[in-house]
């Protein structure tokens, strides 16, 4: 019975020596995963910090062509246009929008003469088209190595004016 007992007793000093080693093994393990760990958490915060105002820029020049878009006179209205993106994206800074119009008659023939003359010749309706075209640059909080430290971000949009 005494061996039996001694036998016992060995056998928990195994498995508490055993115990001990298993908890340095996860501490080592949480010390080399831990950091693993933050620089993805960090590497997508990144990320979705810059998606994020990839999509104000690309927001900020679909809301400036809404804008030109309603009419003949809001298409004319460049300074219009361009606080219609700007204001649209209060939560980066925008370099200036820049507005281009073409023209095009509705039965698809050439137009003829310079804004704001412009005529079909065969006596067909001139269509307007805006395109509008924001960009800002992107620094990141964080400079990665092997990455540039500015990112220019662009979005344009592209609308019919509408008769």
């Amino acid at each position: 019975m005494r061996r039996r007992i001694r036998e016992i007793g060995s056998c928990f000093r195994c498995v508490r020596s055993k115990a001990a080693r298993e908890d340095g093994a996860a501490l080592i393990e949480a010390a080399v995963t831990l950091p693993l760990l933050f620089l993805l958490l960090v590497g997508a915060v990144e990320f979705a910090m810059a998606a994020y105002a990839s999509i104000e820029v690309s927001n900020a020049a679909n809301a400036g062509a809404a804008y030109g878009a309603q009419n003949a006179i809001t298409a004319a209205d460049t300074a219009g246009i361009q606080l219609a993106a700007t204001s649209d994206a209060m939560n980066i800074t925008l370099a200036t929008p820049t507005v281009a119009r073409s023209y095009i008659c509705s039965d698809g023939t050439a137009v003829s003469g310079t804004p704001p003359a412009v005529t079909c010749m065969s006596g067909a309706a001139v269509e307007t088209t805006l395109t509008i075209a924001t960009r800002t640059d992107y620094t990141p909080p964080v400079r990665w190595p092997g990455l540039p430290s500015t990112f220019t971000l662009k979005g344009q949009a592209v609308r019919k004016v509408m008769q």
